[in-house]
């Protein structure tokens, strides 16, 4: 066996290399040593987060639901807002006594003002470590000219505004605790392919997101963006989706529905049926690992990605040229009846 050894320290020695498997070494090295520090940076954590206070809003439903249930079984001290009273006693009854639940209604100025005034009396001076937004207000979606600005309003002051006011609200305290902001956007919105609000506040949580993580690190603040897939939650209904085209198309004028023909309507909401139906994940602890890494690391990302849709569909398509994802819609969505295009290809459901 020392033979062994001694043969196989010879062939190893610095002298016996040839100046290509030097090359090679110095080549492998400078790429798994970047690896390496990554993984290793990444497995960090903070210490004695027990008793922290974390921030949450959207709980009524859904991940911000889930993820206040979560927080709350690790030791956090969770305040939840829940947009309902509804909402509020029932998380409160499958939850410790720790967790606290505040009314919350983002598109209301005096609602989010009650909301920062509740949060500081329970962090007591401490300061909040965490603030997870997860705005998920009504999300009408459909084509532009079959809608009004106050659709628009309705996403735009829940989804972004309410967004950005809450956040600067409590900024202080975050200050104070040199604490993380963390950001659910659902990935669907990296790509406008629908009209509305939807894409919009999505794209504008994008913006607010970066500018304040390079602005507010300077304090010790951290912000982390989660886009997430379509998860299988209460917060993705394709009854919702198809009672709400329907009630678009009932108020259209006469000439705006003619131009698109009822045959539109159908195949429209039986490929928002079928997207959905499709892209949903029923495993919701991928985006619930992403917000709670975001919280515990000592070093979190600027970016996650949760869910296969995310990471394989939406990213994609967000980076192709716009030819290809146009000719992905003109095959998946169908044409107005009065379109003055020719039709290539055929109507798919994806």
């Amino acid at each position: 066996m020392s033979t062994w050894r001694y043969i196989l320290s010879l062939q190893m020695s610095p002298q016996n290399l040839s100046l290509s498997d030097s090359l090679h070494i110095a080549v492998l090295a400078s790429i798994l040593s970047p690896i390496i520090y990554w993984i290793i940076r990444d497995r960090c954590r903070v210490r004695n987060l027990n008793g922290e206070h974390v921030f949450i809003t959207g709980c009524d439903t859904g991940l911000g639901n889930s993820l206040a249930k979560w927080l709350d079984k690790k030791g956090f001290c969770v305040i939840a807002a829940c947009a309902t009273e509804k909402g509020s006693q029932e998380l409160r009854r499958c939850s410790s006594l720790s967790l606290k639940t505040v009314n919350l209604n983002l598109a209301d100025s005096n609602s989010i003002a009650r909301a920062v005034v509740f949060v500081t009396e329970q962090t007591a001076g401490k300061g909040l470590f965490g603030l997870v937004s997860n705005p998920e207000g009504t999300a009408p979606v459909g084509p532009t000219d079959w809608l009004r600005i106050e659709d628009f309003h309705s996403v735009l002051d829940v989804s972004l505004l309410g967004l950005i006011e809450i956040t600067l609200k409590l900024l202080p305290l975050l200050k104070k605790a040199e604490g993380r902001v963390v950001n659910l956007i659902n990935a669907k919105g990296l790509m406008a392919f629908v009209g509305g609000g939807y894409s919009l506040s999505k794209w504008g949580m994008e913006a607010f997101s970066d500018t304040l993580r390079i602005e507010i690190r300077h304090f010790g603040v951290k912000v982390s963006i989660v886009e997430h897939g379509f998860f299988k939650a209460e917060d993705v209904n394709s009854d919702a989706i198809e009672k709400y085209l329907l009630r678009l198309w009932n108020r259209l004028t006469p000439e705006i529905r003619d131009s698109y023909g009822e045959e539109y309507l159908v195949e429209y909401i039986k490929a928002q049926r079928s997207s959905v139906k499709r892209l949903c994940d029923y495993d919701i602890s991928n985006v619930i690992k992403c917000m709670e890494h975001a919280l515990i690391a000592k070093y979190p990302r600027t970016r996650y990605r949760a869910g296969w849709d995310a990471k394989f569909f939406w990213l994609f398509l967000s980076y192709a040229p716009s030819c290809l994802s146009d000719m992905l819609l003109r095959i998946t969505l169908p044409v107005p009846a009065e379109s003055k295009r020719p039709v290539h290809g055929v109507l798919m459901n994806v």
